[in-house]
């Protein structure tokens, strides 16, 4: 018998990526604003979000992560928008103007962080059925305010935040802490995720039936996992777990 049904947030609950574009189109207009000219405000945004989600050169890597380890999360991504900056001929950059630059990027897609349609309804009804946690990768600085953007703890019982854990998916202890939570067994939960390599992996290794959202990726034959099952979009998760718990 179903009792849990356990969710990642990121691309499954919300439309991240969505937020994500819509942040970095505005950015791009307001750089192009501030240097007009021949000067490409959208690829200097790409390259910040791109850095924010550390795909990093070794080169990046070798000078970031002191700077995130001596002054923080917020001095890094100051110091990335002048680096990107840079590399398009804008070398004077103030703190002032570097931090409002960081902070319209934040402030936007907060803005744009919503649930995909349907989902909040979805999660009514379910909540009726299940016991419902979310578990979410991610540091506390950036899953917080996305949390509670959408007032998530208004639709679901309980919410695990990686970065706040000793581990983050795929480890198991974190799927523990959601059994213990929904006061249920491995075999009486279901996990749904848009990772492979964190949600899918992590579920099985629990003993979890994992649900992924494929999101158009490819089924990566290297890793090995197969999920219990799969939908193309999370719009499509609500009709399988009706279909699940009439089982």
């Amino acid at each position: 018998m179903l009792k849990a049904l356990f969710l990642d947030m990121d691309e499954t609950l919300c439309d991240t990526q969505g937020a994500n574009q819509q942040a970095t189109r505005l950015l791009g207009e307001e750089l192009d604003a501030l240097y007009g000219g021949a000067f490409d405000g959208q690829a200097v945004a790409r390259a910040y979000v791109a850095g924010i989600y550390r795909h990093w050169s070794d080169e990046q890597r070798a000078r970031y992560l002191p700077i995130i380890e001596q002054h923080g999360e917020g001095a890094f991504r100051a110091q990335l928008i002048r680096d990107e900056l840079a590399k398009h001929g804008i070398d004077q950059v103030d703190d002032a103007t570097a931090h409002a630059l960081r902070d319209k990027f934040d402030r936007d897609r907060l803005d744009a962080f919503h649930f995909y349609p349907g989902i909040m309804e979805f999660l009514a009804e379910a909540r009726k059925l299940f016991t419902l946690v979310v578990i979410t990768n991610g540091p506390e600085y950036s899953q917080v305010p996305k949390v509670e953007a959408v007032e998530l703890a208004r639709h679901v019982d309980h919410i695990i935040i990686g970065g706040q854990e000793p581990e983050q998916k795929p480890a198991r202890s974190i799927f523990e802490k959601a059994l213990r939570l929904a006061n249920c067994a491995a075999h009486e939960a279901i996990h749904v995720g848009d990772s492979l390599a964190a949600d899918i992996a992590g579920a099985h290794d629990s003993g979890i039936t994992s649900v992924w959202i494929q999101h158009q990726q490819p089924l990566d034959a290297e890793l090995g996992i197969n999920p219990a099952h799969t939908v193309l979009h999370p719009s499509e998760i609500p009709a399988l777990i009706r279909e699940i718990h009439q089982k």
